[in-house]
């Protein structure tokens, strides 16, 4: 599958998980996929994965992979990726906002009490989750304004399309996260709609990500979880099938996309 040959792509926080899994589908379309995250080989983190493995495999896979370390806290470092790829390749066709500085599994679905969550833990889920999103977006949205058309995914969750129920497991700061890139990304849309660049949310499926598999006492079973690469298929064939301004700014569930598309795991 060679459909985005040619193509230019940059995934955030693709070291490892969901964005490790959406930069290997790309690739295996045959784009250029700038893959940024703060774990090289150089410095790895505790889980495994590294921006310079997934630009390794997605290369592997048929595409160009080209890692750059960032640190997407830093507006500085995201203007220097944008600006390098602009001056590397000269287009932009694709934005996944993947970076996430999620705490542990166990401290993500703990179920605390928003009174009794560290001020900074919600500092790392917003700043990284959500306003580095935005930043991300406004270095993108130049480039593709000037081309005329661009897609831009915002990787959200269902946290983000229902209320916590009582007792629910996921805590305040995740889910308010979730639910601010989806207006986020409607916001957006509407902005940008009149220049032909379309901007949408993702919700994945539950997937069987280094973190998940890493803490198999809190998710005894997941046999029927997907594994990332399933969602970066997804986006591939999304941005394959070059989705129109008629559904920028919606929130698209990749099991129903997938259905769509006629993609299976």
């Amino acid at each position: 599958m060679a459909g985005l040959s040619g193509k230019v792509a940059i995934v955030t926080g693709a070291s490892r998980g969901l964005g490790k899994g959406i930069a290997l589908g790309l690739g295996e379309a045959g784009a250029t996929v700038y893959v940024t995250g703060r774990s090289t080989s150089a410095e790895p983190a505790a889980l495994p994965g590294t921006i310079n493995e997934t630009a390794d495999e997605l290369t592997r896979l048929g595409g160009r992979g080209v890692a750059v370390r960032c640190d997407h806290r830093d507006d500085a470092q995201v203007e220097e990726l944008f600006a390098r790829v602009r001056r590397n390749e000269g287009q932009l066709d694709l934005l996944v906002n993947n970076a996430f500085a999620s705490p542990e599994q166990r401290v993500l679905w703990s179920g605390q009490r928003f009174w009794e969550i560290p001020a900074a833990l919600w500092d790392d889920l917003i700043d990284v989750g959500l306003r580095s999103h935005f930043i991300a977006a406004r270095f993108a949205a130049t480039t593709m304004i000037e081309q005329g058309h661009g897609l831009i995914v915002n990787v959200a969750s269902h946290a983000s399309g229902r209320s916590k129920s009582p007792g629910g497991r996921v805590i305040v700061p995740y889910s308010v996260c979730k639910a601010g890139l989806h207006r986020l990304s409607s916001d957006m849309a509407a902005e940008l709609r009149e220049y032909g660049v379309v901007v949408v949310a993702v919700w994945p499926p539950g997937s069987r990500t280094e973190a998940v598999l890493a803490q198999s006492d809190l998710f005894p079973n997941v046999t029927e979880w997907e594994e990332p690469i399933f969602t970066g298929r997804v986006v591939a064939a999304l941005a394959m099938a070059q989705v129109g301004l008629e559904r920028s700014g919606e929130a698209l569930v990749i099991a129903d996309l997938a259905e769509e598309l006629g993609l299976t795991d």
